[in-house]
């Protein structure tokens, strides 16, 4: 970890000036690319810090998108790809042992992020600030919390087993970087203590952030709400996720009307969807990208020609499926907190709590949006159990290739209600991931096991 966080140092000091040159408050980096010069000395800098699009708003993790049932592709693309992706692709126990010395990005850049919140959140008692700076003050602070937080969450998607409430308290997770100090020894806290240092930073950001930001890249209350919402859902929580998502919807709850797209144009959106609470993008992963193409019986389950989904979500290349506007302005895949999600995390809740009514309202007043002016038909459930299903279906359908399969299959699998088995078919040979396989958890990368003496995931 310390070899780490010494490529850190480089990057966030030197590398965030290239990264930051599209946020003017980033102009404090522009100026300082010496390290021994570039010390946050103002608010205003530490601003810069939080705010770097570049960092804090991409490069989440990709290897768990590249492992769902999102997509496939051919084995002609798989034979061409890197080895990473291959290996994550067929869920191999091994994925980074060819080159065993190199950095993986879903690991290191996560922790670029956690550095960059570290060094705000140390730095902001030591800097002068007038009375009139104190919500911009807050508003830093808030950020940096949200930021790591959404940083120790994506890591322990990743990295970690998921959670299981009989066993998160001796279950691996991943090690809470709370210093910037890159001397301090790292050690693998329990998944439980992840979870409580997100969820309690997270709280802390709730009484700091504004209830909007100024744009998607902004954490703010609403943003915070719906990732808090999320979280419960993977704990298991669903009073709480409830409780969260209509406190996010109560502050922003706009949805886009697909009439009102363009499905020709790439990318749909040109800046930030209006649904985004959050803005967020996953790493450049090759084979989670143009070359994919959508599950086939995935596919086959937007059946209605009204749904406006078929156009505005997917592309035919030729007879290959492949996704659309799942891309942002920089070619890669969006992966942000949206309303649709939080729509999807409430009725998903209120089915679960029998409250089937509530339930498919929320779900036919996301679908709405989606379909053709006036031949939406809405849904009806006849029972709590068969809303919940209905529910699951159109999450599936609805967050395609966002990112949140791969938590979804890790928290449904613990239900053999929902419980699916994964499969590949590779120049002939056939892979699968069955429920709840300890692979749910990817490798820590050998670098980081060679220099920390981390353990390592049992695959």
């Amino acid at each position: 970890m310390k070899r780490i966080f010494q490529r850190i140092i480089i990057l966030v000091f030197a590398g965030s000036i290239f990264l930051s040159s599209c946020k003017k408050e980033n102009g404090f980096l522009d100026q300082k690319p010496n390290i021994e010069l570039a010390v946050p000395s103002t608010l205003a800098d530490l601003q810069g810090l939080v705010h770097n699009q570049g960092v804090m708003n991409s490069d989440y993790p990709a290897l768990g998108e590249c492992s769902t049932d999102d997509f496939f592709v051919t084995s002609s693309t798989w034979n061409n790809d890197g080895y990473y992706d291959r290996n994550a692709y067929i869920w191999a126990k091994a994925i980074f042992d060819i080159n065993p010395g190199i950095n993986d990005a879903d690991w290191s850049d996560s922790y670029v992020q956690v550095y960059y919140a570290n060094v705000v959140l140390e730095d902001l008692p030591k800097i002068s600030y007038s009375a009139s700076q104190q919500d911009l003050y807050n508003q830093v602070k808030g950020s940096a919390l949200f930021f790591r937080s959404m940083a120790f969450y994506n890591l322990v998607q990743t990295f970690a087993l998921p959670y299981d409430p009989m066993t998160s308290k001796t279950d691996l997770g991943i090690p809470l970087r709370l210093t910037s100090d890159i001397n301090a020894k790292s050690t693998r806290a329990t998944v439980q203590q992840c979870y409580d240092q997100i969820l309690n930073d997270l709280q802390t950001a709730l009484a700091l952030l504004p209830d909007k930001g100024a744009d998607a890249s902004a954490p703010s209350k609403a943003a915070t709400y719906g990732l808090l919402s999320r979280i419960d859902l993977v704990l298991g929580n669903y009073p709480e996720s409830l409780k969260n998502a209509n406190n996010c919807l109560a502050i922003y709850n706009t949805l886009q009307d697909f009439n009102q797209l363009n499905s020709y144009a790439f990318p749909v959106y040109p800046d930030f969807s209006p649904e985004e609470l959050l803005h967020g993008s996953l790493t450049g992963v090759a084979m989670v990208g143009f070359h994919s193409n959508i599950d086939s019986t995935l596919y086959k389950t937007y059946n209605d020609p009204n749904d406006l989904r078929l156009a505005i979500f997917f592309y035919n290349n030729n007879g290959q499926i492949e996704f659309n506007s799942q891309f942002g302005t920089h070619n890669t895949i969006t992966s942000s907190v949206s309303t649709n999600e939080v729509y999807l995390n409430k009725a998903e809740c209120e089915a679960r709590a029998g409250d089937v009514q509530s339930a498919m309202t929320d779900l036919n007043t996301l679908l709405k949006t989606r379909w053709v002016t006036g031949t939406f038909k809405p849904y009806i459930a006849v029972s709590a159990d068969n809303a919940l299903n209905i529910i699951l279906l159109e999450r599936r359908k609805e967050l395609v290739f966002t990112g949140i399969r791969w938590t979804d299959l890790r928290r449904l699998n613990k239900d053999p209600r929902f419980a699916v088995t994964l499969t590949r078919n590779i120049n002939g040979n056939t892979y699968t991931l069955p429920p709840n396989d300890p692979r749910y958890a990817l490798p820590i990368p050998d670098n980081e096991i060679q220099l920390s003496g981390l353990p390592q995931n049992n695959r």
